[in-house]
Formats: C-alpha cells, sequence, structure tokens
C-alpha cells in the first residue's frame, strides 16, 4: 500500500530557552488517506505537544517516497536519489528521481543515512543532493494494531514450533 505523506504547517506560541514566548511557524510531516484526515491528526498531535492554541496554516502533499527514521538524529534532510534505468528502446539512460526524507544531524550522515536506506536497491543510482529539511517532527500513521499482529505473529510461530517438536516426537516414537 502506498503512503501519502502530508506537510503540515503549525503556527502556535513556542517557549524558547530564555522562557519568553514567541509566535513560530513549524512544520511536521504525517501520512493519511486524506487532506481530512490529515487535518485531524495535525489537531490531534498538536494538542498533546502543546496547550497553547495553535493555527494551522497549510497542508500539502509531500513528494516523498519513502521517509526513513535513524537513532541518534534530530534533524530531516530531503536526499533527492537518481534511479538510472537503461531505455531499451532508444539505448538511452534514463533517470527518474524520487525523494527521500531521512534524518541525521548533518549532511555527511545524512549521504550515510541515504546509502543505507538504498542498499536493496537492485538498479544504479546516485544521490544529486541533499538539503536540510524545515520539517520539525514525523508522525507516521499507528493505530496499536501492529502490537497486535506482532503478538499473533509471535503467538502463530510458537504454536507452529511446537506442532512440529510434537510431530518430531511422535515420529522418534515410532
Amino acid at each position: 500500500m502506498s503512503v501519502t505523506w502530508f506537510e503540515c504547517k503549525v503556527k502556535y506560541k513556542k517557549t524558547h530557552e530564555t522562557g519568553e514566548q514567541k509566535m513560530t511557524t513549524d512544520t511536521y510531516l504525517l501520512d493519511a488517506v486524506s487532506f481530512t484526515e490529515a487535518e485531524a491528526r495535525i489537531t490531534k498531535e498538536m494538542t498533546a505537544y502543546t496547550s497553547e492554541d495553535f493555527r494551522i496554516m497549510n497542508i500539502k502533499v509531500a513528494n516523498f517516497s519513502e521517509v526513513h527514521p535513524f537513532e541518534n538524529s534530530d534533524r530531516w534532510f530531503k536526499s533527492k536519489v537518481s534511479l538510472v534505468a537503461m531505455d531499451e528502446e532508444s539505448g538511452k539512460e534514463k533517470k527518474t528521481n524520487i525523494y527521500l526524507l531521512v534524518q541525521a544531524n548533518d549532511v555527511k550522515e545524512a549521504f550515510e543515512n541515504t546509502t543505507t536506506a538504498m542498499e536493496e536497491t537492485m538498479g544504479d543510482y546516485n544521490i544529486p543532493s541533499i538539503t536540510e529539511s524545515p520539517i520539525l517532527d514525523v508522525f507516521p500513521y499507528f493505530t496499536g494494531e501492529e502490537e497486535q499482529l506482532e503478538k499473533f505473529n509471535v503467538l502463530d510461530s510458537d504454536e507452529t514450533q511446537k506442532e512440529e517438536v510434537s510431530e518430531e516426537t511422535e515420529a522418534q516414537e515410532v
């Protein structure tokens, strides 16, 4: 299933390190099915994040193919990746650009993390640009059902292993 990412700009009063409050506009990224769901989700996330009033200034579809969070990283970078393929009819190289959002601490680490994210790619690619993104945080869709599915998978694999062991035991007894 393809994920649609939405960039949401939210304006609110933010308390800075000095203790003073200033109006700021921050950009957040979340996945949703529609603009309506994106608005509802960013409202829910911001309500949990700040007790101040806030306004949603803009919601737009982001052009990210994939989002790759990495631990111990605090900034988000937009990596442009050019996939290179040969056009069989004309015999020329054809480039297709995709954009990844990669978490890192600096541009060098963003390049390394982009390379790590692209390790599974079978074709040729190059990374023509990496720029720091204004995105402050990413809110992926999470329903809680994922934990239930993991529990079922663990149960299923445990039951399968028990059945295999009992079948082996029966075979040895015969």
